[in-house]
């Protein structure tokens, strides 16, 4: 039988692999949105993940048939604690699959037309490219607030944090800036692209994850603080539990990650213009995030079923299965459409 906490390490992989798909259109949107004229060089490159949606979809059904696995709450939730309208099981899964399958087609139908608008000069084409690159955002903040609350915040019923929708969602886009920096770096290095990119484009988003870092910081910041100013134990003992038992380490290692390595490299100069530190930072933010995602899902058992990851032939078999699979797909992606060389 598998533990909640080996499970976990599948949790974490579905929304790691889930938000690779989300981030990389939605990194597109705003460049758009914003007139950015790199994204000219990024955004292929970067749409060429929305792959991973099939993926995820894949994931999304493994997690929801097994749900005794994937929510602890069923069969240990606090009887002190009634389950009310949104732990129905029917409800959750449906609101999943629906929503998975909104907002996949809509990323899609943004992908069309980029492509569209780059072949075709016309009027009504690019009005309606604009049009829908205006929702992405909305859609992004929408399904990842409910994605945060069904396989994070509400894994302790009761438990509940007014901003951890937005914390969750923005963690998940610096840890895509992370990812995307390494992507480049290491088929620049290798020299893959069929397009290669300018030396700036990196530099870009250095700055870019230099701001997500003091955005993210200021999140999970605020959320604690009011939980502890506030003296409210039924909210605080939540965070007490991940920092001062076995998850400790999981904890600090990911607050160390995601703020104080990034922000103390990235607030020189000299290191935003460097590609190689460039790409160690990112390599920082993805580990962090993944660690401060499994934190927050395994850290929802009681302490004594707390699991450190890859503990387990099953946590390291669901880690070569799903990163091997998203590796071969991004790579086919990449390949289909023309982004890098096809040896």
């Amino acid at each position: 039988m598998v533990s909640y906490g080996s499970w976990s390490v599948l949790t974490t992989n579905f929304l790691f692999v889930l938000y690779g798909a989300l981030c990389s259109v939605t990194f597109c949107s705003i460049l758009h949105l914003a007139n950015g004229k790199w994204r000219f060089q990024v955004r292929y490159v970067a749409s060429s993940m929305a792959v991973l949606f099939a993926l995820a979809f894949v994931l999304l059904i493994v997690l929801l048939a097994n749900p005794e696995l994937t929510f602890y709450w069923i069969g240990h939730h606090d009887e002190a604690h009634k389950l009310n309208a949104w732990h129905d099981y029917g409800f959750l899964a449906a609101r999943q699959i629906i929503g998975f399958f909104v907002v996949a087609g809509l990323f899609l139908v943004f992908i069309k037309y980029q492509h569209l608008a780059t072949l075709n000069d016309d009027a009504v084409t690019k009005r309606k490219f604009r049009n829908i690159a205006l929702l992405i955002p909305f859609a992004y903040v929408l399904y990842g607030t409910m994605v945060a609350w069904d396989f994070e915040m509400t894994m302790i019923p009761g438990w509940h944090s007014a901003s951890y929708g937005v914390y969750h969602f923005v963690s998940n886009f610096h840890a895509f800036l992370g990812f995307f920096a390494i992507l480049l770096f290491a088929l620049e290095r290798f020299k893959k692209l069929t397009h290669p990119i300018e030396p700036y484009v990196l530099n870009y988003l250095a700055q870019m994850m230099l701001a997500f870092t003091i955005l993210w910081t200021y999140f999970f910041f605020t959320q604690y603080l009011i939980m502890w100013y506030g003296r409210l134990p039924e909210e605080i003992f939540r965070f007490n539990n991940m920092m001062y038992n076995d998850l400790g380490v999981l904890f600090w290692a990911f607050l160390a990650l995601k703020f104080v390595i990034p922000f103390c490299a990235l607030i020189f100069t000299n290191n935003r213009h460097d590609p190689a530190i460039i790409a160690m930072i990112g390599a920082s933010l993805v580990i962090g995030t993944w660690l401060e995602r499994y934190t927050w899902i395994a850290g929802s058992s009681q302490v004594s079923d707390y699991h450190i990851p890859l503990s387990s032939g099953f946590d390291w078999l669901a880690m070569l299965i799903v990163f091997g699979a998203a590796f071969l797909l991004v790579r086919w992606s990449l390949r289909k459409y023309g982004q890098i060389t096809p040896v």
